[in-house]
């Protein structure tokens, strides 16, 4: 290596700190004048030797008052030609970044898990579903028109490959001559589609914040309306994966029979797919499932628009005004009665499904989102009408009779391209569309979740986002109900359906009443066209709602009734649980202290006492008066992801308990172990003289499954301030609701 390029290789280097008391090194106020003989360059092994410093000139009073934490890593280095030590600041190296006095932020680095089994973890989770985003790039996740058509719009989308044929399905058992109702029934569920369009538009513009069946219920008909709704959507959410992911196989497996006994593997390893591609993040997901949803629409388009073209040109066995003669004679096996009908009109409702994901998910769009969602509802509608219809009608005209062996869709394809290369694409994306039509619920399922936790009537970790700013939770839940479905009913639609419509039209029911009494009781600009348009689609859905109900009672609808009502009591006992812990939280004045002195021996007064928090409740003020009974230097720790939230805790803490002083950690990745363990990491930093106690305040739960409604992050700290030093001493207060804390070593 020629001597230029080893000037270059050897421009930095680094020196450990002296053990004395007094630093060898000098600061930057004060540098060393240079002299003629350059400083002797310190051994090879010692080059890369990082050390941590703390600052001096550049922190103020105010900061050093505010926090003794030294997040910031420093090295020190050589110049090239002077040759004096200077300190340099390593920005990607820190863990921790100072926002405000009292308010500090955790970065990437700072949110990894510092244990091995958490990091590979992490490592393998950064592989299958990509870098973590930090909470401030949710606006970023916000959705186009074009990818909320294919995220929120496959579902009613999709419905028009299954539900032609699931209405033909209750009519033949009356001969063929029935399955000449199937088109008037279509007619019908299009003009409903319609009035249920045209009401959520009205529910879009009311609520931007998103105006689901259960927040409109909830808020305008009481507690137990909202409560049916959330039910209700819950249940037609992991029924709608259930179903579609079923419709797609049975698309498959009319292409291929040969893979017909292996349906259910099949719709588990699709229901698999979604899950990981949804837990990427929503607008990842719409990207990777935008193209199959627009080439699903133009292959049907084509197949539509060719095969009436056929018919006009008198091709098909039928002509525009006559149905064809079926393809093969129906046994009769009951007569053709309204009651008949009205089942074949109930199958075929399914159509419908998926026009409420599009309501509650209004803050999803891009600004402005109330105008984007109605827009991307009304293209969504009209493009469901146009194929439901379209495939009803060719159904007719080509004569088609449904099998068991071959879905209506797959038979017109074959009528109307050709079995050849054109059908097995268009078998291919009529497959795929109603696979996607399952990420409808991926989307809608989870965020309804987050809201009935945030409200008290789920487990609040359903309100946990993931590394990309999705639900996870949610999301998991979801897929292995909805797998656990496939499973038991063997992957077969015709057995999914009687459950599914159900739900479906008791939230389209109370959402529409809802919206009637909230226009009547604000009477805002144009309320009363409102009124009249949501009262129409209440009337009309609660029509369909009790048909549904009474023809497929019998035949499945009875367990998704009871699942319904069994949800809304699990609803109602979580929410008690949690009003009666709140109750005891703030229960006026502060309890009292049991505190055995053997078990709190050997704390200095002068002793940093750390004290996170996650509110001003009697669990945390006494493990505040119990800290400071032990030293005189207590620092409250409170960790969120949102900085707007932070600075109000803060405000609400300073007028609560203004002697103790709070921290603020920011935690943007939604870590909670590892930036409190940065944060006691910084304090050991900054004064090595001072240890640092960490008192942890903790509910103990009475029952088994309380556990499950009450995060255990307290229990994980704890495992790892034990592991990671012995000057970090951590003291555990346990509290029994109703009993006096005791303090266990």
């Amino acid at each position: 290596m020629d001597e230029a390029n080893q000037k270059k290789s050897q421009r930095f280097v680094r020196i450990k700190r002296q053990e004395n008391t007094e630093r060898s090194v000098p600061t930057p106020s004060a540098p060393e004048q240079p002299t003629t003989e350059p400083l002797p360059r310190p051994p090879e092994s010692e080059a890369h030797t990082r050390i941590v410093v703390p600052r001096h000139e550049r922190r103020t009073q105010a900061d050093l008052a505010d926090s003794n934490a030294d997040v910031e890593l420093r090295e020190v280095r050589y110049g090239v030609t002077s040759r004096l030590p200077y300190l340099r600041v390593v920005p990607k190296q820190r863990k921790l970044v100072r926002v405000a006095p009292g308010h500090i932020q955790a970065t990437a680095l700072g949110s990894r898990p510092v244990d091995v089994v958490g990091g590979y973890w992490a490592d393998i989770k950064r592989v299958v579903i990509g870098s973590p985003y930090a909470t401030s790039q949710a606006i970023h996740e916000r959705l186009s028109k074009v990818k909320a058509m294919s995220i929120l719009g496959s579902d009613p989308l999709s419905s028009s490959a299954y539900a032609t044929e699931e209405a033909l399905i209750v009519l033949a058992v009356a001969g063929s001559a029935a399955l000449s109702y199937a088109l008037p029934i279509a007619g019908v569920i299009a003009a409903l589609l319609v009035i249920v369009t045209l009401s959520y538009r009205q529910t879009q513009r009311a609520y931007p914040n998103g105006g689901g069946a259960y927040i409109v219920a909830h808020e305008n008909l009481g507690r137990r309306p909202g409560l049916t709704a959330a039910a209700a959507l819950l249940v037609d959410y992991v029924l709608l994966v259930s179903v579609s992911v079923a419709a797609g196989v049975a698309a498959i497996t009319s292409a291929a029979p040969v893979l017909h006994d292996l349906r259910v593997p099949i719709g588990v390893a699709v229901i698999a797919f979604f899950t990981l591609g949804n837990l990427r993040g929503i607008r990842e997901s719409g990207t990777l499932f935008a193209a199959p949803t627009y080439f699903f629409i133009i292959s049907m388009a084509v197949v539509i628009v060719v095969g009436v073209v056929k018919v006009a040109l008198g091709e098909a066995p039928g002509s525009l005004l006559e149905n064809g003669p079926p393809r093969e004679e129906v046994v009769v096996t009951q007569g053709l009665t309204m009651w008949l009908i009205l089942r074949a009109f109930s199958s075929g409702g399914a159509a419908l499904t998926g026009v409420e994901a599009m309501s509650n998910a209004v803050p999803n769009f891009k600004p402005p989102e109330s105008r984007n969602a109605q827009t991307t509802l009304t293209a969504m509608a009209g493009i469901a009408i146009f194929l439901f219809v379209g495939i009803t009608f060719l159904s007719s005209r080509y004569g088609l009779v449904p099998s068991e062996e071959e879905t209506i869709v797959s038979m017109l394809g074959r009528e109307v391209l050709g079995e050849n290369f054109l059908y097995y694409a268009y078998q291919a994306t009529t497959a795929m569309i109603l696979f996607l039509a399952a990420n409808t619920s991926f989307n809608a399922f989870p965020l309804l979740s987050a809201i009935l936790a945030r409200d008290g009537y789920m487990p609040r970790q359903f309100t946990f986002k993931g590394d990309r700013l999705a639900y996870s939770n949610g999301i998991l839940m979801l897929a292995a109900t909805a797998s656990l479905l496939l499973a038991v009913f063997g992957g077969e639609v015709t057995r999914l359906i009687p459950l599914y419509a159900v739900g479906v039209f008791v939230s389209f029911t109370l959402s529409q009443s809802g919206m009637v009494k909230h226009w009547w009781k604000l009477r805002e600009s144009s309320w009363r066209t409102s009124l009249v348009i949501n009262g129409v689609g209440a009337i009309a859905t609660a029509v369909v709602a009790v048909i549904i109900t009474a023809t497929k009672f019998t035949h499945g609808a009875w367990i998704s009734i009871i699942i319904m009502f069994v949800l809304i009591v699990i609803f109602a006992l979580i929410r008690r649980h949690y009003d009666w812990f709140e109750v005891k939280l703030h229960m006026a004045g502060r309890p009292t202290l049991n505190l055995p002195p053997s078990q709190v021996e050997g704390i200095q007064a002068g002793e940093h006492i750390v004290v996170p928090v996650d509110g001003i409740n009697r669990v945390s003020t006494a493990a505040i008066a119990f800290a400071k009974s032990l030293s005189t230097k207590v620092t409250a720790a409170y960790i969120t992801d949102d900085a707007e939230q932070g600075e109000e805790f803060r405000l609400r803490w300073q007028s609560s308990i203004p002697d103790v002083p709070l921290m603020v950690i920011e935690s943007p990745y939604r870590a909670l172990v590892v930036p409190i363990l940065a944060y006691i990491e910084s304090l050991e930093a900054s004064d090595p003289n001072t240890s640092v106690t960490v008192v942890l305040p903790r509910f103990v739960t009475s029952h088994w499954w309380e556990r499950f409604l009450h995060n255990q992050d307290i229990l994980r700290l704890k495992s790892y301030l034990n592991k990671r030093s012995k000057e970090t001493r951590v003291v555990e207060l346990p509290y029994h609701l109703g009993d006096e804390l005791v303090i266990n070593p």
